[in-house]
Parts: structure tokens; sequence; C-alpha cells
């Protein structure tokens, strides 16, 4: 029998925002029990003309009102979204995926408490491809994403680095190392290279480029995969949202995901 879930969303921009809104307009077996942000205020005002209101609480509340806590929150916060619903032994769906891999004892924790962490696709492409693999032997996994510059501005990595990429005018390599330390780097912008690597042979043996290219329009990513059952190649050119950091893809993968928690019928891994 098809479940019925109610959910939470810590965060309401371009993710968390139009994740509300598609619920509240209806979605089978999904209810949207509660919504927070860093300004609660504003939370309130951006729910406040919905057909069916939901509860506006701190962020660390949210695990006691819905049975799955999306985070969907800049990545300073992310602890206060995480730790609380995992301690309540909720579903936890994180969109900084990046986030997660400095701590990866919230999965010893959701092994005691009872909690699941769901990992959304978001931006990227074939993660299920990958994870099949990854149930045989995976020989490297190379992931290369190429971004319009404006779409990378104020990622750590390029202030440690004095890199100005609002200065760049041709397709122009800024980062050439392990899916961690991109991670670590441009928090806002590769946490498809997390979901890949937690996919496939983990996060410091997944290899990543990031491009900083003003030729492209779109967020693009490219995969490459040697495997001793496969070797494939998976690319995906996204139309940015409001936020050039995000694609619009994104919260429709979220939503992908919860309709698979709920749905009599799943389709893929």
């Amino acid at each position: 029998m098809a479940r019925n879930l109610t959910v939470g969303i810590g965060g309401l921009g371009a993710i968390g925002l139009a994740l509300a809104r598609r619920i509240d307009a209806g979605i089978e077996g999904l209810t949207l029990a509660a919504v927070s942000g860093r300004d609660v205020a504003k939370a309130a005002a951006n729910v406040a003309g919905f057909a069916s209101k939901p509860a506006v609480v701190a962020l660390a509340e949210l695990g006691q009102h819905a049975d799955v806590v999306v985070e969907a929150a800049p990545t300073a916060v992310f602890d206060q979204v995480a730790e609380p619903a995992i301690r309540a032994g909720r579903i936890f769906m994180p969109s900084s995926v990046g986030a997660l891999l400095p701590r990866m004892h919230l999965v010893d924790l959701a092994r005691q408490t009872g909690a699941r962490i769901v990992v959304p696709t978001g931006a990227l492409i074939g993660l299920d491809a990958v994870r099949a693999a990854a149930e045989g032997r995976i020989e490297s996994v190379k992931l290369v994403t190429r971004k319009p510059p404006r779409g990378l501005a104020g990622a750590p990595y390029l202030d440690e680095h004095k890199i100005d990429v609002e200065k760049i005018t041709t397709p122009t390599r800024i980062f050439d190392g392990s899916a961690r330390d991109g991670a670590k780097g441009f928090p806002a912008n590769v946490n498809v290279a997390a979901a890949l690597s937690l996919a496939g042979i983990g996060p410091d043996a997944t290899r990543l480029e990031i491009w900083a290219d003003p030729t492209v329009t779109r967020n693009t990513h490219c995969i490459t995969v040697e495997a001793d059952t496969a070797r494939f190649t998976m690319s995906i050119e996204n139309v940015p949202s409001e936020n050039p950091r995000t694609g619009r893809i994104t919260p429709l993968s979220v939503i992908a995901c919860l309709r698979g928690l709920v749905s009599t019928l799943k389709v893929g891994t």
C-alpha cells in the first residue's frame, strides 16, 4: 500500500520554495507539514498564500512536525536541520550533499536512531548506473563541471586562490582534484560531485574538474565511469534557476525522490 508522509522543509530559497509550492499544489501521498528558514518571519510570508498553511517553526524543530525533513538551506545552517531530524528518527533528505561528506558521523547516528538519509540525484544524471556498477568493481569515476563564471562567484576556493571569475573571458579550468576537496572549496556549486562520490567509489577517489566557461549558458556536468561491468559517459546541461548556482531541475529531483518514498510503482534503482 502507498504511504502517506508529512514533509518539513528547511530553507525556502530556489530549491525549498519551489518544492513547497509543488507539494502545496498537491502530490498524492505527501503533505507539507512544516517549513523553516534562517529568517522565520520571511518563511511565514513565503507560505502565507498557500492552500494549506504549514507550521512555521525553527530549523531544529522540523523533525517534530514531519516524517521527512528536506534540507534546502545554506550550508552554514546544515547542522541545525540535519542532526535534530536524524536524532528524531526521521527520513533526512539533504540538498547540500557536499555538507554531508565531513559529517559522516550522521550516518552512524541514523543507524542508532532508526533514521534514514536519502540523497536525491539533484542536478546530475545517471546515479542509478553508478550505483549498479558499484555493486561490482569501479576503476575510475570522473566528473567535469562547466558553469558560467558568475555561477561560481563567492566560492571559498576562489577567495583562497585569489581567482576573480568575473575577469575570465575564455574557458578556464579552475579546479582539478578530489570530490571531497571540490565540495569543500565550492560548497554551493558541486553538490553533484558529493552525490556522485557517495553513489560510487567515495569522495577521495572520485575525480573532479571545474571550469569557469563564459561560452556556456547552462550548468553542464559530464560523468565518465570505467568499471568491470560497463564503460559509460553521461552529460547533462541544466537551465539555471533564478539562483545561477542552482539548476531548475534540482527541486524537481527532490520531488521525484519524495514521490519514490510513497509511490506504489517506483521506476529506477
